[in-house]
């Protein structure tokens, strides 16, 4: 799935201006990572893409549709065609994680085979292979409150993987995740976009990461754009620049993410 956004705004209810005249575009199978301080937009961007958020100025076209335009069934398909990884997944603490990892086809399937699902699995499979993906297979009918953080972060994955979007998109999928595990769901995730041919966009804070498995990079700083070039033409002057604000007076060389 290919987007545009064009002039693209979003202010909160409170006032504070979370994105200012942002202006990008991705075609259909590629890969990207959103870098930036904390605060910066980088989640308000994806919250649009998903069309969680609707922005206050500009425009946005999801495969050359305007979400904003389109009847409730057009919008419901449409969304079922995005997935979305959150940093902290928000799955019930008392479900199983197949159920969890289903519900992930819940927007594509009718009502009754929806309802039935939550009461018993009708894919036990198609979960497990998702859960062997990520190391994961053995915590299959465990429920989430049993799991640590990475683990829960890995069913989240889990789950979009099982919806098969056009458009995935993922905020921090690795924020609890040792180098390992991270190395792993990135490989997953860009693994999953090549063979389908899928968009995949990543908010990241582990600038390393982003840098090493993703070949275009866009720095995002106080809600704009303040780059959008391939991986090995970010340099250090432009990192420094990104992330002044949030490293104070550490010296760069200690910086946990900028080496």
């Amino acid at each position: 799935m290919d987007f545009s956004v064009q002039q693209l705004s979003f202010q909160h209810t409170n006032g504070v201006q979370a994105l200012k005249n942002i202006t990008l575009s991705a075609k259909a199978g590629e890969c990207i990572a959103v870098i930036g301080a904390s605060g910066s937009g980088k989640t308000s961007l994806l919250s649009i893409l998903v069309t969680a958020l609707k922005p206050t100025g500009g425009s946005v076209a999801l495969n050359g549709k305007n979400p904003w335009s389109l009847s409730s069934g057009e919008l419901k398909r449409l969304r079922s065609r995005i997935g979305l990884v959150h940093q902290a997944p928000p799955i019930p603490s008392r479900q199983r994680v197949i159920t969890a990892i289903l519900a992930g086809r819940l927007g594509q399937w009718p009502l009754w085979k929806s309802i039935v699902s939550l009461i018993y699995p009708l894919d036990i499979a198609g979960a497990r292979a998702c859960l062997e993906r990520l190391d994961l297979s053995d915590r299959l009918f465990e429920r989430c409150d049993c799991l640590s953080g990475g683990q829960l972060q890995r069913v989240g994955v889990a789950r979009a993987l099982y919806q098969a979007p056009d458009l995935l998109l993922a905020d921090e999928p690795i924020s609890a995740m040792d180098p390992v595990l991270s190395d792993l769901i990135i490989s997953e995730l860009m693994n999953e976009a090549k063979e389908r041919k899928i968009t995949l966009v990543a908010s990241l804070h582990a600038v390393d990461v982003a840098l090493r498995w993703f070949p275009r990079i866009i720095g995002v700083r106080n809600g704009e754009i303040a780059f959008d070039l391939p991986a090995e033409k970010v340099t250090q002057d432009l990192l420094k620049q990104l992330y002044s604000s949030e490293m104070g007076m550490l010296p760069m060389q200690n910086h946990p993410t900028i080496a």
